[in-house]
């Protein structure tokens, strides 16, 4: 018996232009959480793939329990006892928690399916990750944290020797990434391997027993935990140090470009109200839940608003729709990027200019010069990894498919940049990229708002902070003021009145 449950030996796969794995290793002991981590393009998704039977290695081995297998699809590696969670949730959610967890593997009663039989186990097994739920009622009625854990549920059930968990937590307020930590050592004790992909050292720290760090396709290193530091975690993943993890620089304050009074939005937004300025980011914290997306969302007319009024340099306007938002100088970029914020099935260079036709329009025609040479200059400024300008969207990996969204509003070129979320999924060295493109927009005059959970980024790239919870305005917070601290943007957060 091999002393890992799953065992990746020399796998290599090459797309055109890309050798997305060369000679790559993974191995898994039973009852162990492994971390995995690697730059966006490092080639975590395609081994997640390799691993799962969605891709077969052109080179290279898989061994379960030491012995060797071959995985034609999905469901080989299924029977094998692989299960994955994916980042983008595969839940259908009009479906029952029953349903969803069943799918597939159906219990018969003769010809007809055992709901009885399925309600019963589905409930047994949620209870057993910590969930009390009704397995009859519809999968979307539950948040995020719930729908995960069904997914996590699919994989008991088949008896999973080995779970893939893809950024498990980049939807996850803090009390649903706790309940999914003690959820994976649970499953641990049970003996199952995990393999724990993620871009949150912390979580790496708190959670697993060995780290692997791949990088360009390639295995790098596997330790223990206790022999990996922030810092040589870094080195290993990006190749080189990083030295400052927030380099923030600073614009000059200049006029009120957006001014927003008494915003409301029925149960949503209650009556908030700020004003940002150019040459400054403006940094939107708060709990999940706290509105911060919906305020973007109706400053940008994606949501219909039921009162307030929205200044742009002291003129009111009325913004009904994205594209008067747009005309009005506004930019949005959604934490939803595959949703809302790029065409899967286009290529980059169609994606990078669909927020400005017109800036890359020569009378009725495109011009072609100015989309090549304005892709590329994002392709290489933000290191989109790609083969190609013509690369289809949905074959990049997350983080670049957001460094995609960050380039195509780039190129729109307007005063007022909401950037929601514009780190999720994004590894430590691109974190930086997206940080000095912010840099650049201040510095060059232009008005910042940042939407963000992660507090560190928060106070280390705002010049002020807006604090909300429960749709309303809670506090207002200077850089350089005493409040300008965790501990206190945390206790606005929950509903605490900050000493002045």
């Amino acid at each position: 018996m091999s002393e890992y449950v799953v065992e990746l030996k020399n796998a290599t796969k090459v797309f055109p232009g890309v050798i997305a794995l060369n000679h790559m290793q993974l191995a898994v002991k039973p009852g162990e959480i492994l971390g995995l981590i690697g730059e966006n393009g490092a080639g975590k998704s395609t081994l997640i793939k390799v691993l799962t039977g969605v891709y077969q290695a052109d080179e290279g081995e898989i061994y379960v329990n030491g012995e060797k297998k071959e995985f034609k699809n999905p469901n080989d590696s299924a029977a094998a006892g692989i299960a994955c969670v994916y980042q983008e949730l595969n839940i259908e959610k009009l479906l029952s928690v029953t349903d969803n967890i069943f799918i597939n593997k159906w219990i018969h009663k003769g010809l007809l399916l055992d709901y009885n039989a399925m309600h019963k186990k589905a409930k047994e097994v949620m209870l057993s990750l910590g969930q009390d739920v009704d397995p009859t009622k519809a999968a979307g009625t539950f948040g995020m944290g719930i729908q995960q854990m069904i997914e996590i549920a699919k994989a008991v059930l088949i008896d999973a020797k080995m779970i893939i968990m893809d950024e498990p937590t980049s939807s996850l307020g803090e009390k649903e990434v706790e309940q999914l930590m003690k959820t994976c050592r649970e499953l641990k004790s049970r003996g199952i391997g995990i393999v724990f992909v993620s871009h949150k050292l912390e979580e790496l720290f708190e959670l697993c027993d060995r780290v692997t760090v791949i990088r360009d396709g390639e295995y790098i290193d596997t330790r223990p935990i206790d022999q990996w530091d922030n810092d040589s975690l870094i080195r290993a993943m990006v190749g080189r140090t990083v030295d400052n993890q927030f380099p923030k620089e600073f614009g000059e304050k200049g006029e009120c470009f957006l001014k927003v009074e008494d915003l409301t939005v029925g149960g949503v937004l209650d009556h908030v109200s700020f004003e940002a300025y150019g040459g400054q980011i403006l940094g939107f914290s708060g709990l999940v839940g706290a509105g911060r997306t919906e305020t973007a969302r109706a400053i940008f007319g994606a949501d219909p608003v039921d009162g307030g009024k929205i200044f742009i340099k002291g003129k009111e306007v009325h913004i009904k729709s994205p594209k008067q938002a747009i005309d009005a100088g506004i930019a949005l970029l959604t934490e939803d990027r595959k949703g809302s914020g790029l065409v899967l099935a286009e290529s980059i260079r169609t994606n990078l200019i669909l927020s400005s036709l017109s800036r890359h329009s020569t009378g009725w025609f495109l011009d072609d010069g100015k989309i090549e040479e304005s892709g590329q200059g994002h392709i290489n400024t933000l290191r989109i990894k790609t083969p190609s300008i013509y690369e289809i969207v949905g074959q990049l990996s997350g983080g670049n498919q957001q460094k995609v969204v960050i380039g195509k509003w780039l190129n729109a070129d307007t005063e007022i940049y909401i950037f929601d979320e514009p780190t999720r999924g994004i590894d430590v060295g691109a974190k930086v990229e997206v940080y000095n493109v912010m840099n650049d927009l201040v510095k060059r005059g232009k008005c910042v708002i940042m939407i963000s959970s992660e507090m560190p980024e928060i106070l280390g790239m705002s010049d002020r902070v807006i604090v909300m919870r429960g749709g309303r305005v809670m506090a207002e917070v200077e850089r350089g003021s005493k409040n300008f601290n965790q501990e206190d943007l945390m206790k606005a957060a929950w509903g605490g009145k900050l000493d002045e």
